[in-house]
């Protein structure tokens, strides 16, 4: 037996489709929209990226943090992004605000000793050097080469008046690096020790490698000083007056 089918029925039923092809449009666009967004926000993100690297190249940091704000925003693990926002704080002479950026760096890649480098660093220009101390210690235990990681906890054991411990990790640097900044800081090390000679020979090796570098003439010409080598002192004093334009 047929049942009748009314005008009603048919309206609901067509009512039905039309809803059921809407939400079916819905989805599809909405799929579409969050592959395209998926497809976008990397290519966006790492645009963002290079803008705020070019900022931070060139010393422009409130710019650089706002592109790398950007870029976050759009990829929340993009680990250099954090890395460079940090760095630029600490340029912008804002090393409070580069904590957190250092320790998601830590996050994202804990066997990596960079994070725990620039973090320490930060909490060194914060004057907290057992912080300092211990960040260092971790870069350290994750690259035992790493020769960035024994200059700032020497650095740091020095301002917290342990310059022997100091120089031990400084005498590890030179052995890793042996940079201009390493010979310097051991030198520096070796003034407050009261080991003059030994001073003598850093600063020395600081020249040959940066012969303009004023800092390291003074402070060669202070360790010629307490020696008694009065000349050496004057020599070195008036160089680095004339490089400093003086």
């Amino acid at each position: 037996m047929l049942i009748p089918v009314t005008a009603e029925d048919v309206a609901r039923a067509r009512r039905r489709i039309y809803i059921w092809g809407a939400v079916a449009t819905l989805v599809v666009l909405a799929s579409g929209g969050y592959l395209y967004k998926r497809y976008m926000d990397p290519l966006k993100a790492q645009e963002s990226f290079d803008a705020g690297t070019r900022y931070f190249k060139i010393a422009r940091y409130n710019q650089a943090i706002l592109s790398f704000d950007r870029a976050i925003a759009l990829k929340s693990d993009l680990v250099d992004a954090y890395l460079l926002r940090g760095k630029s704080y600490v340029g912008n002479a804002e090393p409070e605000k580069s904590l957190p950026d250092f320790s998601k760096v830590i996050e994202l890649h804990p066997t990596d000793p960079t994070g725990w480098v620039e973090r320490g660093a930060a909490y060194l220009e914060l004057n907290n050097f057992q912080a300092a101390i211990s960040d260092a210690t971790h870069a350290i235990q994750a690259d035992p080469k790493k020769a960035a990681a024994y200059n700032l906890r020497g650095a740091a054991y020095r301002k917290s008046s342990d310059p022997k411990k100091a120089l031990d990790d400084f005498n590890k640097a030179v052995e890793l690096d042996p940079s201009a900044d390493n010979y310097f800081q051991r030198g520096a090390t070796y003034q407050v020790l009261g080991e003059h000679r030994l001073a003598i020979a850093d600063f020395t090796e600081v020249v040959k490698r940066i012969p303009d570098l004023g800092p390291a003439l003074f402070a060669r010409a202070e360790s010629r000083r307490a020696i008694g080598d009065l000349e050496g002192a004057a020599k070195d004093y008036r160089m680095g007056r004339t490089l400093d334009g003086k």
